[in-house]
């Protein structure tokens, strides 16, 4: 499944390199062993400007026979950030590649910018080498880049990383897979492997009778797909339990929509394609699992949940107008099937709640490509993050924000107001809430807030506000812009900082 075999190296003369990459801002700052590789770039600056800015590849007197300079650009402004190392890696790493690198010995020039920026920088490499799933599964031949990646530093970055670009390779492959190859049923198939003899367990719903009983929003989606085998419904459950006393326990809920058609709403003017990819949810749950395998935490307890469901359209599909009584016994009319994701999402977050009481200190979260209006709000690199009462009051939105900047994985916050659950309030005697309105999330005032207070309403999780006896800290994580680019390849975020937030002795 890795993109290649990773190691620390402490050499810049080995032979068993073809290609030095080197990140860095400063090439005055090349200093100790690493000033060897000064004397090339800056004979090349001298009738080629643009290096400093835009790079080189040049010879040099190594066994490597290459350097190839990926300058980071400044790092000093108010506005840069540690993922200026991760950008200039996928940079270096590429256009090695495109000059026939296949052993790249990954370098960071020094810098105190940014403390974890070793760790980003090799992550920002991983990320450039790897594979799709379908490539490596059609096409073996192509399954690497590279056949190997040094980097120069410590082991223990070399070790963290390769947990990380673990738990991302799982996300990845989940999230950016076509509809076909990553349906529920295989989805559940690629899972089950994943976690074969590992210290986590893996559970699966998939009886039709029971996902109607249990989930019925989940399953009002699932409706149509149901006619077809290979399309049907899954709802996973992986669970970690850490050695010694718990003192944490984190439950993650993901959207997983394999295609999102819209349903009877349907995507229609060409903005369907792409839909493959509102599965990315589910896949950074199982990534976050993946990771959570390797690093093995004491004291934490972590149940990762994916919804997965594919939103067809045909004579099965659920409409809007119907109204559908939720696992928590509240009445639901639907107002747009192509708000689908919060349907999926609700009843196992209902589940999640209720296991929550018994559990020691538990936090729960939703993570979805949920809306446009997030893309629109914040760009395509941001989750927004909206915390209830009680994760409001323990500051989860900023410690997640503070963990995703040290390791380019950046969060913006949002909140839940008061707006927001009177726009889901049932409309009219029949129904208690509404789960959406009839225009696009991009086309609705606080277009991607709103949905939060409906995963609340829907689930009961209203009766375990800061006013209750019985506090439940819940966060909710729209993932739609930094989930990744399409066309391109997923991110895997935000499992970099969770990761830190929740596994901080691992850095």
């Amino acid at each position: 499944m890795f993109p290649c075999a990773v190691k620390a190296e402490t050499s810049l003369s080995s032979s068993e390199y073809d290609g030095i990459i080197l990140v860095g801002n400063d090439l005055g700052k090349l200093t100790g062993p690493l000033e060897v590789l000064q004397g090339p770039l800056k004979e090349q600056e001298q009738f080629d400007a643009s290096v400093a800015k835009d790079g080189a590849c040049v010879a040099i007197p190594f066994p490597a026979g290459r350097l190839i300079y990926a300058p980071t650009g400044p790092l000093n402004r108010d506005y840069d950030d540690v993922r200026r190392f991760a950008d200039a890696a996928v940079a270096g790493v590429k256009r090695a590649l495109k000059v026939g690198v296949k052993r790249p010995l990954l370098v960071r020039a020094p810098d105190n910018t940014f403390p974890n920026a070793d760790l980003v920088t090799l992550c920002g490499a991983l990320h450039a080498l790897y594979v799709p799933v379908e490539v490596r599964e059609a096409l073996p031949e192509k399954a690497n880049k590279a056949t190997c990646l040094g980097f120069f530093g410590e082991a223990k970055t070399v070790q963290l990383a390769h947990a990380l670009e673990s738990g991302r390779y799982v996300a990845r492959d989940i999230g950016g897979s076509d509809p076909e190859r990553m349906a529920p049923p295989r989805v559940e198939e690629y899972v089950r492997n994943v976690f074969e003899g590992t210290n986590v367990t893996v559970d699966v719903v998939s009886d039709n009778k029971r996902l109607v009983k249990e989930y019925p929003l989940f399953s009002a989606v699932d409706r149509c797909a149901q006619g077809v085998p290979r399309h049907q419904g899954r709802i996973i459950y992986m669970t970690y339990q850490g050695t010694g006393p718990i003192e944490k326990t984190l439950m993650l809920v993901g959207k997983g929509v394999t295609y999102d058609t819209g349903g009877a709403d349907i995507k229609a003017g060409g903005v369907m394609a792409g839909m493959h990819r509102d599965k990315c949810g589910s896949a950074a749950v199982a990534g976050f699992m993946q990771i959570i395998s390797m690093l093995q935490p004491t004291n934490l307890k972590v149940i990762g949940t994916m919804a997965m469901v594919r939103n067809s359209v045909g004579s099965e599909c659920y409409v809007a107008d119907e109204i559908i009584t939720s696992r928590a016994g509240v009445r639901v009319r639907v107002g747009n099937t192509d708000a689908e994701g919060r349907m999926a999402m609700a009843d196992v977050l209902c589940h999640m709640k209720e296991m929550a009481v018994k559990e020691v200190n538990p936090h729960i979260m939703t993570i979805a490509t949920l809306t446009g209006h997030c893309v629109l709000a914040y760009g395509e690199a941001y989750t927004a993050i909206m915390d209830n009462g009680p994760a409001r009051l323990a500051g989860i939105a900023q410690t997640l924000q503070a963990a995703g900047d040290t390791v380019a994985d950046p969060f913006e916050i949002s909140s839940m107001r008061r707006e927001d659950f009177d726009f889901h309030a049932g409309k009219d005697e029949y129904s208690d809430v509404l789960q959406s309105n009839n225009l696009p999330s991009t086309r609705t005032p606080r277009g991607h807030q709103t949905p939060s207070a409906f995963l609340v309403l829907s689930s009961g999780l209203d009766k375990y506000g800061k006013d209750s006896t019985t506090a439940l800290k819940y966060s909710h994580l729209d993932i739609a812009g930094s989930s990744g680019p399409f066309p391109g390849m997923p991110s895997g975020a935000p499992i970099m900082a969770l990761t830190k937030a929740f596994v901080p002795q691992a850095f």
